[in-house]
């Protein structure tokens, strides 16, 4: 048999599918060489784990679209991938913190912080040069004038684009500059280069930036004499590095800082659980926050119903009106509702205490006392969850079979018989899940707390900054980033602990559903 080909015919052309070939591997090829630069920026940024994390993420992509007996897991990989890097990764990033003493102390590594020490510098002996810098060949010259030996030096072009250490060479000047100095504006604008940039000058001394307009000779402040061991050049003291607080001490214990992080096992949640001062507040705190998420979901869920039954009531006039205007609270933004409640129960100008005053002669000091405050978060938050909660049953009501209620009127049963017996116990059933979601939400609510209460009024009796109205996830933020001279460490612990809770307060809610279940 002939070709066509053969027969001088014109070649047919190759089918697209087949030209294309090539893009999916030259494609993958792309991909794996960027993935390869991230992950070692990642690495040379300090970042060990997540640089291990990634690693690991593409060494298992890898296997998987090139191994052919996992070529059912290809299309379900990027969805375990994205749990593992976005879910997976950041509970176990927290739970490793919470071993460590990280603070606004102790941030660095402890190679970091020796470094830190080492680029420490003093003023040496000699006298400080006046610079100037000028714009040139797309970098900029430097120039020194020392105007007392009547001489000047000049150095660069310099890229000083970035704050990269460098050390170049100053020349003699071979004449004036032909431009003008750059002024003072830019000068401080290019300072983060220019100290990091040493000069050396024709007699073999250096020079750093000393000032905005001085280069001087400079000497390192500190020398290592052996790890974990530094001298002070100037006084001969010594710094010994401490792996058990995570700072470098002088002879008599005095922390010097900025201090690094070491790992310090169960600390931190020892003292969640055994010191006093630590765990009052917190167990006061924790049982605030489970009545907060219990008594939240039982007025919005109440609440939703109680109208969703009203508003399926079919001789009711001007339902969809209704409907409407209730579900409204829903439609605005939630920190926006927060805010205008914040306004309504100010203590001396809230429309909500000028009601009062006039009615009854009373002004509540919302803020100010704890139980009006908690009061007061429970009423916003019943106000901003019930509309969802109302919709939902409104659609479980409608699914429930109308002949139910017609037998029931037959039987001579009324509204309140009905609701107890056909529409609550048919309506519950499939709302429980949401109902734990929503627990679980409010257990977490960090929105409404910070921006009405903040957590205030504080706890007086306590040593450790807590505030009445906090729940455990408030309160952790404050010790991370406000009080308690931002420890990290604690707040990863007490995140944990709040992880373990949650997730132990849901298995015992899917249970006891699961088991209501089989019952019915």
């Amino acid at each position: 048999m002939q070709t066509t080909s053969t027969l001088g015919a014109p070649a047919l052309a190759a089918p697209p599918a087949s030209r294309l070939r090539w893009l999916g591997p030259a494609l993958g090829l792309l991909l794996a060489l960027g993935a390869l630069y991230i992950l070692t920026a990642v690495y040379l940024a300090g970042e060990t784990l997540l640089a291990g994390a990634i690693l690991a993420t593409l060494a298992i992509a890898a296997w998987v679209y090139s191994s052919q007996r996992l070529y059912a897991y290809r299309y379900l990989f990027p969805g375990i991938a994205a749990v593992l890097i976005f879910v997976v990764f950041p509970i176990l990033y927290t739970v490793s913190m919470s071993f460590s003493n990280a603070s606004s102390r102790n941030l660095l590594s402890f190679q970091r912080a020796t470094q830190y020490f080492l680029d420490e510098t003093y003023a040496g002996e000699g006298r400080s040069l006046q610079f100037s810098l000028y714009a040139q060949g797309g970098g900029y010259q430097l120039r020194l004038q020392d105007e007392e030996a009547g001489t000047a030096f000049q150095a660069g072009p310099l890229p000083l684009d970035k704050p990269d250490p460098a050390k170049v060479k100053a020349v003699p000047a071979s004449g004036e500059p032909g431009t003008e100095p750059l002024p003072l504006k830019d000068v401080i604008r290019l300072q983060p280069a220019l100290k990091a940039l040493t000069l050396q000058m024709p007699d073999g001394t250096e020079l750093r930036s000393t000032g905005l307009r001085s280069f001087g000779p400079v000497n390192h402040l500190y020398k290592q004499e052996a790890p974990g061991q530094l001298k002070n050049q100037q006084d001969g003291s010594l710094l010994t590095a401490n792996m058990r607080t995570g700072f470098y001490e002088r002879a008599d214990g005095t922390a010097v800082q900025p201090g690094f992080q070491v790992g310090i096992g169960l600390e931190h949640y020892r003292r969640i659980f055994t010191d006093e001062a630590f765990r009052e507040p917190f167990l006061r705190i924790f049982g605030w926050t489970v009545a907060f998420a219990a008594l939240t979901v039982l007025f919005a869920a109440s609440l939703g119903m109680l109208l969703a039954v009203l508003l399926t009531w079919e001789a009711l006039r001007f339902r969809s009106v209704y409907q409407t205007l209730l579900f409204l609270p829903y439609a605005v933004p939630g920190f926006i509702s927060i805010l205008v409640f914040k306004g309504l129960f100010n203590n001396n100008f809230g429309e909500i205490n000028l009601i009062l005053d006039g009615l009854f002669g009373i002004k509540p000091a919302w803020f100010s006392d704890p139980l009006l405050a908690k009061a007061m978060l429970l009423i916003v938050n019943t106000w901003l969850g019930y509309p969802y909660m109302m919709v939902i049953c409104m659609g479980l009501i409608k699914a429930i079979p109308a002949d139910l209620y017609e037998a029931s009127a037959v039987a001579g049963a009324g509204p309140l018989t009905n609701f107890f017996r056909i529409t609550l116990p048919l309506v519950l059933k499939p709302l429980t899940p949401l109902l734990i979601a929503a627990f679980a939400f409010n257990f977490n609510n960090f929105v409404l707390i910070s921006l009405l209460t903040n957590g205030r009024p504080d706890f007086l009796d306590t040593k450790i900054p807590a505030g009445t109205t906090d729940i455990l996830v408030s309160y952790t933020y404050r010790m991370a980033f406000e009080d308690s001279g931002q420890n990290f460490g604690l707040a990863a612990a007490v995140s944990t602990v709040i992880f373990a809770m949650v997730a132990l307060l849901s298995w015992i809610n899917l249970r006891a559903a699961r088991v209501t279940k089989e019952v019915n």
